[in-house]
């Protein structure tokens, strides 16, 4: 099948999505050499370095791996999902558990590292929780989320803390849902504020090991005991 000459604009986007189309239709199968960047740039109408820099797209999404001396060869017909990705496809309860494994660690380093900013941060996030709880689910969700980012932060270890970011948005999505599943507020709008006091005064003073406890603890029930019947089970799927 001809790949056909390509019209003038983005010519490296348009020569990698049509390198692409002759990859994961089968037309090029994996284990297969492509032809030269001369053949290709003939092919499309373009020139040697329009086709390299898409060639070099198309290894970054994990499609085609070039071999010293010998050619770029097909490694793969459908791209690699890069992380953001799956994360968004990601079970709640899957995000959930690696949360644990960093906060829980984060918790320990915080308490070890803080500073006296670190301290007033977790305070200030501490407020901003209390005063969410006369808002709705989302924005009480939101200031929940702020304080644990604020003791991550205070570890001081960045690459905690941008792991940490990538999982708030799915995060958020399943906070919001649990509590509207649960309705737990209805009962305690500031549920398991005394749990958080605890992580700051644990940070505060210094304490990795009640900071490891208390951390683990609000994770594993991170806004109290849930109702029995439909809601609980709402919960633990």
């Amino acid at each position: 099948m001809p790949l056909g000459e390509l019209r003038p604009s983005p010519l490296v986007e348009q020569a990698a999505a049509r390198l692409r189309e002759q990859i994961t239709g089968g037309h090029w199968p994996v284990g297969t050499r492509l032809p030269g960047e001369t053949t290709l740039a003939k092919e499309l109408g373009v020139g040697r370095s329009t086709v390299r820099e898409a060639l070099r797209a198309l290894a970054g999404a994990g499609l085609v791996r070039p071999r010293q001396g010998a050619g770029v060869f097909v490694i793969a017909t459908e791209p690699a999902e890069d992380w953001p990705a799956r994360l968004r496809r990601a079970a709640v309860s899957d995000v959930y558990e690696v949360r644990m494994a960093i906060e829980v660690h984060a918790a320990r380093l915080a308490a070890r590292r803080r500073t006296d900013e670190d301290i007033a941060a977790l305070r200030a996030a501490l407020a901003g929780r209390r005063a969410a709880s006369a808002a709705g689910d989302t924005a009480f969700v939101d200031a929940d989320i702020a304080f644990h980012a604020a003791v991550v932060a205070a570890a001081h270890n960045p690459v905690l803390a941008d792991l940490f970011a990538e999982f708030t948005p799915v995060l958020r999505t399943g906070l919001v849902e649990l509590l509207s599943l649960t309705g737990l507020r209805r009962t305690d709008p500031n549920t398991a504020d005394d749990a958080h006091e605890a992580i700051w005064r644990a940070v505060a003073e210094g304490d990795e090991e009640a900071a490891v406890a208390v951390v683990t603890r609000e994770l594993e029930d991170p806004f109290g005991p849930v109702p029995r019947g439909e809601a609980g089970a709402a919960r633990r799927e």
